[in-house]
C-alpha cells in the first residue's frame, strides 16, 4: 500500500496545524459558524444530531495494522470506544469532542492518515473493489490508478469548491463490486484492441434525492490520459454546474440537463486543450504508482488441492466452519490463498460498528494471517485479503472468538445500513432498529442460505447513505406528520447491469417492517424457479405479485 513521502508528511502536518488554529479561533468566537462550516467540512468534521462526527479517510479501503491500532487508541481516548465503517470505505467517529478534533487529526498524521476532503464540495475519497489486487476475476489492478487520482485530487486548488460533493470509483474486474454506475465519475479498467490499458468513462451517476444511472461518455480512454480527461470533466462541471440550488447542483443533474451526448462533446472540446498538458501521465509515473502495490511474499508453488485437503476434511466435520467457508471465504488469484470477509453484522449491533478492542484484534489477525493489512468494504464489513488456505481453520477459530465469524456475507442479513436517526441530523427515521428487527426475523441461517444472494440496504433519509436505491430490497426512512415510516423499493442492482429499485407502494410503520420483508421473501420463494436468485425472479415476475401480497387485506 502507499507509504507517505516527506512531502505528504509535511503537507498533512501543516493542514493539522492550520485547522488547530482555525478551531481555536472558532471556539474563541473570532470565526462565525458560517465561515467555519467549509473549513471544518474539508477536514471531515460534521455537527450531527447529538454530537460532532469526524469522518476519517481510508483511501480505497486499505489499512495496515499500525493504523488499525491507532484507530483503536483514538476511539478509546477520544470517543466512546467504537467507530463505524461507512459505505464509502471510510471510518467515522460519532462522539468526539469539538475541541479535541485537532488532537485526533495530529494522532492520525502519525500513522499516515487524515480526514482531508472526506466532506465538503470537493473530490471525496476514491473507492474501489475490496478485493482489488487479489480477485480471480480481476483484469487490471485498480489501486495504482486510485492512488494517482487521490494524489491529483487532494488539495487541487481548481476543484476545492465545486458546485457539490464529488465521488469517483474505479473497477478493474469482470463483476463490478465498486458500483461505478452510481458515482459522479465511474471508471472501468479495460483492455484495448492491442492489449493496452485504458478506461471506460461513466459520468453522472448518483443516488440521493434524484437517483441516476451514469452514462458512458467514452468507451476507451488510454491510461496516460486519465488525469487530463478528469480535469476536462471537472472543468465542464465547474463551468456549467448549478450553484443556486444545492438540490440541483450535482453533476448528474447537469448531464441530464445537457444530455449525455452534448456533455460528452463539451468534455472532448475542453480535453483538446488539456491532453498534452503536464497532467498527462508519463509511463514512469504509472509504474511508480504500481510500485506501491507489489505482490506480497506469497509462498509460491502451492497446489490448491493440497492446501485445501485438510480444510475440506474439517468442513465435513464441522457444519459451522463449513457455512463460514461457503459464505465468508472468497477466491484468490494466487493458488493456495483466500480472501476472508469479517462480518460486522451481528444482531444487537449497528451494522458496520467496531469497538476499540475489535480493531486491535483485527490488527493482530492481519499481522498473523494477511501480511499486516486489512480492508474496509462498501458493505460495511472488513476483509483480510491474503490468507493462506491451510490457515483458514485456525483463523476461523479466532474470528469466532472475536465475534467476526457470522457466516452471512451476501445473504439477507448482511444488511447495509446508514446510522440514521440515532445519529444523523438529516435523517427522517432510524435505520439501525429496522436492521436489527429484520435480522431477528430471519435468524434461521439455513433458511437464509436457501434464499441465495440478496442485498438489503437501509437509508434513514433521501440522501441515501445506505444506498437503498441499489439494494435488491431497499428501505427508506420517511417522515409522515412527525412519525417515522419506511418506504420499500425492489429491484435495485449496483453491478454493471445497473438498476434502480422501484417503489413498492405506500410506506409502513416500524412495527410492520419485519413482516413486510417476510411477505416479500415468501413471494420470492413461491415464485422462484430452480435456484433462481432474488433479482432473477423479480425480473421475471415483476412488481405485481409482491405488491398484491404485501398490501392484501388480512
Amino acid at each position: 500500500m502507499y507509504v507517505y513521502d516527506e512531502y505528504d508528511h509535511k503537507i498533512i502536518g501543516e493542514r493539522v496545524a492550520q485547522f488547530r488554529r482555525q478551531m481555536e479561533r472558532y471556539l474563541a468566537g473570532e470565526i462565525p459558524p458560517e465561515q467555519f462550516l467549509p473549513l471544518r467540512l474539508q477536514n471531515g468534521l460534521y455537527i450531527q444530531r447529538l454530537a460532532p462526527m469526524l469522518r476519517i479517510a481510508v483511501p480505497y479501503g486499505m489499512l495496515n495494522s499500525r493504523q488499525l491500532r491507532k484507530l483503536a487508541h483514538i476511539t478509546r481516548h477520544y470517543d466512546k470506544g467504537y467507530c463505524h465503517v461507512t459505505t464509502r470505505q471510510n471510518i467515522q467517529l460519532n462522539w468526539p469532542q469539538l475541541e479535541e478534533v485537532p488532537n485526533i487529526l495530529a494522532e492520525l498524521a502519525q500513522v499516515e492518515m487524515h480526514a482531508v476532503q472526506t466532506s465538503g464540495n470537493c473530490i471525496r475519497n476514491v473507492t474501489t473493489d475490496q478485493f482489488a489486487g487479489v480477485a480471480p476475476d480481476e483484469i487490471i489492478d485498480p489501486r495504482p490508478y486510485c492512488e494517482i487520482i487521490r494524489q491529483w485530487s487532494t488539495f487541487h486548488p481548481e476543484f476545492a469548491f465545486l458546485p457539490r460533493k464529488f465521488k469517483i470509483a474505479v473497477a478493474g474486474t469482470q463483476a463490478d463490486r465498486a458500483a461505478i454506475y452510481f458515482h459522479d465519475i465511474g471508471l472501468q479498467l479495460v483492455k484495448g484492441p492491442a492489449g493496452e490499458t485504458g478506461f471506460k468513462v461513466i459520468v453522472g451517476g448518483g443516488l440521493g434525492r434524484t437517483p441516476v444511472i451514469g452514462s458512458v461518455i467514452r468507451e476507451f480512454l488510454p491510461e496516460q490520459d486519465i488525469l487530463t480527461y478528469l480535469e476536462a470533466i471537472l472543468r465542464i462541471y465547474n463551468l456549467y454546474g448549478r450553484r443556486d440550488n444545492k438540490f440541483k447542483a450535482r453533476i448528474k443533474i447537469l448531464v441530464r440537463a445537457l444530455g449525455p451526448d452534448v456533455f460528452a462533446e463539451k468534455v472532448e472540446q475542453e480535453w483538446q486543450h488539456l491532453r498534452e498538458s503536464p497532467s498527462r501521465l508519463p509511463q514512469e509515473e504509472i509504474e511508480r504508482a504500481k510500485s506501491f502495490f507489489p505482490e506480497h511474499a506469497y509462498v509460491r508453488g502451492l497446489a490448491d488441492i493440497n492446501e485445501m485437503a485438510s480444510i475440506n476434511k474439517l468442513r465435513g466435520e464441522n457444519r459451522d466452519f463449513g457455512n463460514w467457508l461457503s459464505h465468508n471465504v472468497h477466491g484468490h488469484k494466487v493458488p493456495g490463498y483466500r480472501a476472508v470477509t469479517l462480518s460486522l453484522k451481528f444482531t444487537g449491533v449497528a451494522p458496520g460498528d467496531l469497538t476499540d478492542r475489535q480493531l486491535e484484534i483485527i490488527a493482530d489477525l492481519a499481522d498473523r494471517y494477511s501480511f499486516g493489512e486489512a480492508r474496509t468494504t462498501h458493505n460495511q464489513n472488513m476483509v483480510l485479503a491474503d490468507v493462506r488456505a491451510s490457515h483458514l481453520y485456525e483463523l476461523w477459530l479466532e474470528l469466532r472468538e472475536a465475534g467476526f465469524a457470522t457466516p452471512n456475507i451476501g445473504t439477507l442479513t448482511d444488511i447495509t445500513c446508514c446510522p440514521g436517526g440515532d445519529f444523523c441530523s438529516l435523517a427522517n427515521a432510524k435505520s439501525i432498529p429496522i436492521a436489527e428487527a429484520i435480522q431477528r426475523e430471519f435468524d434461521d441461517l439455513d433458511y437464509v442460505y436457501d434464499l441465495g444472494h440478496i442485498e438489503l440496504n437501509i437509508s434513514g433519509c433521501m440522501n441515501a447513505c445506505g444506498h437503498h436505491h441499489i439494494g435488491n430490497i431497499g428501505i427508506l426512512g420517511v417522515d409522515k406528520k412527525g412519525e417515522e415510516f419506511y418506504q420499500v423499493q425492489l429491484g435495485g442492482n449496483s453491478g454493471y447491469n445497473a438498476a434502480l429499485g422501484e417503489v413498492l407502494g405506500p410506506s409502513f410503520s416500524r412495527e410492520e417492517m419485519p413482516n413486510v420483508i417476510r411477505k416479500i421473501i415468501n413471494v420470492f420463494v413461491e415464485n422462484r424457479e430452480g435456484e433462481e436468485e432474488f433479482m432473477e425472479t423479480f425480473s421475471r415476475i415483476g412488481m405485481g405479485p409482491f405488491k398484491e401480497r404485501v398490501y392484501a387485506k388480512a
